[in-house]
């Protein structure tokens, strides 16, 4: 044998062992195939395109252009362990929401839950939340704020394919300081106060870097912190920065010496840019950026997740006569809600980096995908929207390399809509007729 066909033989051996395939041949063994006369492997980039995606076990091996058949078997000595007829449907990666509260959902009981339910309520709650948000479409989720023994429960039993939903990736409870956005203890005797509040609640540099320690150690795969205050927390202590500067520095820095990413709720400008400035990779809200913090996105490279449905349903649940809101709350929903419409218009237009989110725990579970008419609104094309919610919202999480796109070497997770979303981007609202999560199929209607 020459050394080329030795370099050949390596090269092929190593794709294989890339794609989970055998080391003799990339492109043997058992196979899944599915066929779609509109596939968009790349959104906001690559065109609609008949294709057939060849799938080995949670992995796409292949994606063929311009091929719809099972043929594309025939003959290689492969063994077909499953066809997915999806021609007359837009297939698509599956969708990420970068911004999620999974074990709760906002409802007139929520202040009595909060010292009715333990962690395993909570986890099982949540359990129900994720599979109605698998079944949207979205396969894979970024929870920035729970209950931490709840949520890693949670995480651990989806992975382990004990509870159907999406890949969660989350920060457990957030860190934030005494009285602001993010201490739960708010509004409660103090008696029970003492039982709510988090190790995560810390005041001043060296403390904040130990809440940061203490959240990694129990499992955090980011940091979150709310560098402002907030609208559903029971006080009137206002939307703008509550951390210092030197706090968010050091819970940065405490971050990444451990490999962790800090991603900051964020409403006030001020709060926004110390928390850029602090090296926060990821602003969520952003109700009141304007041309400086623009400036300070760009300079910094950071993400926006500008969680517009978020904001049309707290103004909503402010105009109730009959709103559960505390009295706090509603001033600051009726307030906040309405801007963060148009704050989303200014991010777009000044080319700031906008990932999907949508705080869903907020709105309800499921309803996820009213979230990209609203970005729409803002001047967005659908085809943006969806590449937020798939190549934007996995560079946002780093998970580039394994999702995003449809690609071979990539995980398995696909979704194909009933029609057009390009044309109508609320079919995604209610027409997923298919839901692959690494390679596993949840939903084929």
């Amino acid at each position: 044998m020459s050394q080329s066909d030795h370099v050949k033989k390596k090269i092929a051996a190593l794709i294989g062992t890339a794609l989970g395939l055998t080391a003799t041949s990339a492109l043997a063994g058992t196979y899944t195939v599915l066929r779609t006369d509109r596939l968009i492997a790349e959104p906001g980039e690559s065109e609609p395109s008949p294709a057939t995606i060849l799938l080995a076990g949670n992995k796409i091996a292949d994606v063929r252009i311009g091929q719809v058949s099972d043929d594309v078997l025939e003959g290689e000595g492969h063994t077909l362990a499953a066809s997915y007829d999806l021609t007359g449907h837009t297939v698509l990666p599956g969708l990420i929401d970068g911004h999620v509260h999974i074990t709760f959902e906002g409802n007139p009981m929520q202040r009595l839950q909060m010292v009715q339910f333990d962690s395993a309520d909570m986890a099982m709650k949540g359990a129900g939340f994720a599979r109605k948000t698998l079944m949207a479409g979205f396969t894979t989720v970024r929870d920035v704020g729970a209950d931490s023994d709840a949520v890693f429960a949670l995480r651990a039993g989806v992975a382990r394919g004990d509870v159907v939903g999406p890949r969660i990736l989350s920060s457990g409870d957030t860190v934030s300081i005494t009285g602001g956005h993010g201490d739960r203890s708010q509004g409660y005797s103090n008696d029970v106060a003492h039982v709510l509040t988090s190790p995560s609640i810390c005041n001043g540099a060296d403390d904040c870097r130990r809440a940061v320690r203490e959240q990694i150690r129990r499992g955090a795969d980011h940091i979150k912190i709310m560098a402002t205050g907030g609208v559903l927390s029971n006080t009137l202590t206002g939307t703008e920065q509550q951390f210092t500067s030197e706090e968010m520095e050091a819970i940065v820095d405490a971050a990444r010496k451990m490999g962790r990413d800090v991603t900051a709720h964020a409403h006030g400008k001020t709060g926004i840019e110390a928390a850029l400035n602090a090296g926060v990779r990821t602003i969520e809200h952003g109700t009141y950026l304007d041309d400086t913090t623009v400036r300070a996105f760009k300079k910094n490279d950071a993400f926006l997740v500008p969680t517009p449905l978020a904001g049309a349903t707290v103004a909503g649940w402010a105009e109730d006569p009959n709103t559960f809101l505390t009295s706090a709350q509603r001033v600051k929903a009726a307030r906040v809600g309405p801007l963060m419409q148009a704050m989303g218009t200014r991010a777009y237009k000044a080319g700031v980096k906008i990932a999907f989110g949508t705080d869903s725990g907020v709105s309800r579970h499921g309803d996820n995908a009213k979230e990209f008419a609203l970005m729409v609104a803002t001047g967005m094309s659908p085809a943006e929207t969806i590449r937020a919610a798939t190549v934007i919202g996995s560079e946002n999480i780093r998970m580039q390399d394994q999702i995003g796109t449809i690609e071979a070497g990539k995980l398995a997770d696909i979704i194909a809509v009933k029609g057009d979303p390009l044309e109508d981007v609320t079919l995604l609202e209610n027409s997923i007729a298919f839901v692959m999560k690494d390679g596993k199929v949840f939903k084929n209607e």
